[in-house]
């Protein structure tokens, strides 16, 4: 009697698609579904705006993120089975979301994969510079707004500095590290325009 084969499975590609139980089809997953879920993540419950106000005063320093898109995305997750939505009974009967075991799986299968992308540096006061502008005409104003910015990082490490150890060592570990390194960017580039002001 012919042995039948024994059924194999392949192993998952690292988190570039998600299917869950209570999903139609698999979609493909994006940076900007892992930055719901990481804020989700954060956050525990959320609505798509308090995602936004969460989003620009965090991710949006470091990863910029379309904003109709990231409007659209906790919904599309939710079809997939990464995120649960409830309504709101009453009010503005707005929609809240949380990350499923599914999300939570998907979003660490995708932050522990070893590496990343090179980043992308886009400065449109460096391709005029570039182009033969005056680097102190085009660079004068921006010295201020990177103080401004380092200062508004600084306020925020400052403010979680107030949450528990825990915490700060559990879910706000990756906020605090980040947070830290932005802060150390700032500083660069205030130290890069005034070298780039002097020398001209």
């Amino acid at each position: 009697m012919k042995r039948k084969p024994t059924p194999t499975t392949s192993a998952p590609t690292p988190a570039t698609s998600a299917l869950s139980a209570h999903a139609r089809a698999p979609i493909r997953l994006t940076t900007t579904s892992y930055a719901v879920m990481a804020l989700l993540e954060m956050l525990g419950e959320a609505t798509p705006y308090d995602l936004k106000q969460a989003l620009e005063h965090s991710i949006e320093n470091f990863w910029p993120v379309p904003h109709t898109t990231f409007y659209e995305e906790p919904a599309r997750l939710a079809d997939a089975g990464l995120l649960s939505q409830r309504q709101e009974p009453g009010g503005r009967r707005r929609k809240r979301y949380t990350l499923t075991d599914a999300g939570h799986d998907a979003l660490r299968a995708w932050a522990d994969t070893p590496g990343s992308g090179p980043p992308q540096y886009r400065d449109e006061g460096m391709l005029k510079v570039f182009a033969g502008a005056d680097p102190q005409a085009v660079y004068a104003g921006r010295g201020d707004w990177h103080r401004a910015k380092l200062a508004e990082l600084e306020g925020y490490l400052e403010s979680l500095r107030t949450v528990p150890e825990e915490q700060r060592a559990g879910q706000w570990r990756g906020a605090q590290a980040t947070l830290i390194a932005g802060i150390a960017y700032q500083h660069q580039m205030i130290d890069m325009i005034e070298r780039l002001i002097e020398r001209d």
